[in-house]
């Protein structure tokens, strides 16, 4: 089962630093992110994947979840 971290209602870079801190504590786990903005969805998907990980990106309405895993 995948961590879940919420980071709806934040503005970049915040969502993208929450990420950064959770994929360190727990490298090689799963991890989905719920994110309300275009913007975050890209930064952190430009992050993950620079370091490495796969990223699948489902919408609800305005609310992205990002299911992110090595």
């Amino acid at each position: 089962m995948p961590n879940i971290l919420d980071a709806r209602g934040r503005s970049c870079p915040e969502p993208v630093i929450m990420t950064k801190a959770a994929i360190e504590s727990n490298p090689k786990g799963s991890l989905q992110v719920l994110v309300d903005s275009h913007v975050a969805v890209e930064n952190i998907t430009r992050f993950v994947t620079g370091k490495g990980y796969n990223v699948n990106v489902e919408q609800v309405n305005e609310e992205f979840t990002l299911n992110i895993k090595k």
